[in-house]
């Protein structure tokens, strides 16, 4: 990484965390693991049981991604993405950033490097939220045992990680959306269309062509409910197909737009 690139990441990563993007991505890292945490302090007779199933960990991992790979992730994504680009499209700030001694290249770069930091970002918090979440109430009461298993922590980074693989094609087109058009409510639109329509094709035998949808997919194979298959590819390098290909496009588009904010 030239230094161009660096401070140019540097100063992108400055901008966004005064933005709602970064608020946003904090607190949709934390949500689910919140609520999972109240619900079982709440609901105290349940615990034991609960901690008490085997493989505890993952079950609860993957009981935690229930929740948020279908509908909360795919949003967030959608509002984070489009609330980045929004910074630059406020007071003309593109036609400032395209004013400093820097390539499109490295703007590009920056801009979407930042992004895909700050997915990384709540899929830590998420992951980190979840090990608390489940932890918390047995630290609370002193009566709830906790898990006696050992912390499965290549197994925890193993599936976090394989979910973030599957969010990439949704950050890659949503920042291609948000890009191109200059009404945040362009891509805002377009992503909620596309969560919606991910939903409700999920019954689809070809339901892997549709990359919003790869989340669930995963769940769903994760609890060996899923009964379509990809007789292409695995889903994981379908999602890295898809995300190589939007991000190519996205871009040339940026490239070659006669105007740029």
């Amino acid at each position: 990484m030239n230094a161009t690139l660096f401070y140019s990441i540097q100063s992108e990563w400055m901008k966004t965390k005064r933005s709602a993007a970064f608020w946003l991505v904090i607190v949709g890292g934390l949500f689910i693991p919140g609520i999972l945490t109240l619900m079982h302090l709440v609901y105290i007779k349940r615990l034991g049981g609960v901690f008490a199933v085997e493989k505890f960990w993952e079950k609860w991992l993957i009981n935690g991604w229930e929740s948020m790979s279908i509908f909360f992730l795919p949003m967030g994504i959608v509002l984070a993405t489009s609330l980045i680009a929004q910074l630059e499209y406020k007071n003309n700030g593109w036609k400032q950033v395209h004013t400093t001694p820097q390539s499109l290249t490295t703007v590009f770069v920056a801009k979407y490097t930042v992004v895909l930091l700050l997915m990384l970002q709540l899929f830590v918090l998420f992951g980190l939220g979840m090990c608390l979440a489940g932890s918390i109430p047995a630290w609370y009461y002193g009566h709830i045992p906790y898990p006696k298993e050992a912390f499965p922590w290549g197994r925890f980074i193993q599936i976090n990680a394989s979910f973030y693989v599957m969010a990439l094609p949704i950050v890659a087109l949503q920042f291609l959306l948000s890009i191109q058009f200059k009404n945040f409510m362009v891509s805002l639109g377009a992503g909620v269309a596309l969560v919606a329509a991910a939903i409700m094709v999920l019954t689809w035998r070809y339901v892997y062509l549709v990359p919003y949808t790869y989340g669930a997919i995963h769940l769903l194979q994760l609890g060996g409910k899923m009964r379509f298959k990809s007789n292409i590819l695995d889903i994981h390098y379908l999602a890295l197909i898809y995300f190589i290909g939007f991000t190519l496009i996205s871009y040339i588009l940026y490239l070659t737009k006669k105007e740029k904010g």
